[in-house]
């Protein structure tokens, strides 16, 4: 069994029950997990010296769009909202393939992993009626090549435009197709055993993208296979709108009216709550992915983040879709998120150290993982170090916890440690050649974008 021992560390930030933060203290890894914390000495295969490093636990991701890695920093959306975005995007990812899916989970998930993050959950919904029926495994491909501890979703869209809905029919899929591959990927690569690198998440794009049944079979599914569920909710006042208009109902009860409430249910984005809508998600546990970027990007609005963590909401934090942000970067997200809700809530915005435990142990409760999320012992070896004798860090030496959302990081961390492994060393990625990537990966876009 490999061991790694990271020895002398500035501070560990460890986001335990206790909010430990220990100074010149050692972690020992044995295989995939944390064995030993402390001031003692042992010895390992490999040593990282951290004498002026600060440990923390690695992020988690709790909604992405991997595939729109390949459209961001297009001129014709950048002031666009979600409705007319999505209709522009959509006549560009009807060209999807296999290698697209690919090389722009390489992409996202490898910027991920450069900015401290270590699991991501991926929400793939759009698979043209042809050539995408091994998307999702692709995607699995990837984050092995890469190390990263990966979460993805069968998403889906039945409602075309004919329908009434918002996608163009040939990105849609009936209810059978759907459901059939959504039983294949839960038996071949849901995981559930401890310190797991891959597992399945059943999700149904949105209200309006997607039929009742199909929403409703979904959740039986799930259920059955004991596999989580997740959808867009609540983004916008035009899909409030729209489901006034067709389904008479708000969001959230349209939602609760088909079974989609609950500990094992989480929503991405959550913005457009009324008061005993909030409380009905902390009633059942429905937890929501708080995605500030995007959000402030589309012009959606401002989540109710305060307030959620006052009457106890599950939240973890999200970068969202690269196309609508533009970046798969968390440590980014994690300033942005601070300063946003300092500047609408004042004081009762959330601490730059309530936020870390949302990007570490509130993503972990959303995916269902108590083994990751902290640094204690007996925990996945999930974690990252950054350096701090740097111009940019000086005098940020006051409060480690909060760190990361008050002053911010603007470079790639200096180790990222998945299960035990080491998958990014000097602000670089271990495990694939990210040049050669990147020439490919640009090669892919442009095919991708002209052939729009």
């Amino acid at each position: 069994m490999a061991s790694l021992l990271i020895k002398n560390a500035q501070a560990i930030v460890t986001v335990d029950n206790q909010d430990h933060v220990f100074e010149q203290y050692n972690i020992l890894i044995e295989g995939n997990r944390i064995t030993a914390i402390g001031d003692q000495h042992w010895s390992a295969d490999t040593v990282i010296d951290a004498t002026h490093m600060i440990v923390y636990p690695g992020l988690v991701n709790t909604h992405h769009h991997l595939y729109q890695t390949f459209t961001r920093n297009l001129p014709a959306v950048q002031h666009m909202e979600l409705f007319d975005w999505l209709r522009t995007l959509y006549g560009i990812w009807r060209g999807l393939t296999e290698d697209v899916i690919y090389y722009s989970s390489l992409t996202g998930l490898g910027e991920l992993l450069k900015y401290g993050c270590t699991t991501c959950f991926d929400h793939h919904y759009v698979f043209p009626q042809q050539r995408s029926d091994l998307f999702i495994d692709r995607q699995f491909d990837a984050a092995a090549d890469l190390g990263i501890r990966f979460h993805a979703s069968r998403g889906s869209m039945s409602r075309g435009k004919s329908d009434g809905g918002l996608p163009p029919d040939e990105l849609v899929q009936n209810i059978h197709t759907i459901l059939t591959d959504s039983l294949r990927l839960v038996e071949n690569y849901h995981d559930v055993r401890p310190y797991s690198m891959r597992q399945v998440v059943l999700a149904p794009c949105s209200p309006f993208s997607v039929t009742a049944d199909l929403m409703t079979e979904t959740e039986k599914l799930a259920r059955v296979k004991q596999v989580r569920l997740h959808t867009h909710l609540a983004e916008t006042k035009t899909e409030e709108e729209y489901c006034l208009h067709t389904r008479g109902l708000r969001p959230l009860a349209y939602m609760e009216s088909l079974g989609w409430l609950g500990p094992d249910v989480w929503y991405a984005h959550g913005i457009h709550f009324n008061e005993q809508e909030l409380q009905k998600l902390a009633d059942t546990q429905t937890g929501i992915a708080h995605c500030p970027v995007s959000n402030q990007k589309l012009s959606s609005g401002i989540a109710q983040l305060p307030r959620m963590l006052e009457l106890g909401v599950p939240v973890g934090l999200a970068v969202d879709g690269s196309a609508s942000n533009d970046c798969s970067n968390l440590l980014s997200e994690l300033r942005s998120c601070y300063l946003l809700h300092r500047l609408s809530s004042s004081a009762k915005a959330p601490s730059g150290y309530d936020l870390l435990r949302l990007a570490t142990r509130g993503g972990a409760a959303l995916l269902g993982r108590t083994d990751i999320g902290s640094i204690e012992v007996g925990k996945a070896a999930d974690l990252f170090l950054l350096r701090t004798d740097r111009l940019e860090y000086v005098g940020a030496q006051f409060d480690p916890k909060s760190l990361l959302a008050t002053v911010g990081v603007n470079r790639p961390v200096d180790y990222t440690i998945v299960n035990g492994r080491i998958v990014v060393k000097n602000g670089e990625l271990c495990t694939v050649d990210e040049q050669r990537t990147a020439q490919q990966a640009n090669k892919l876009v442009e095919a991708l974008v002209k052939g729009s």
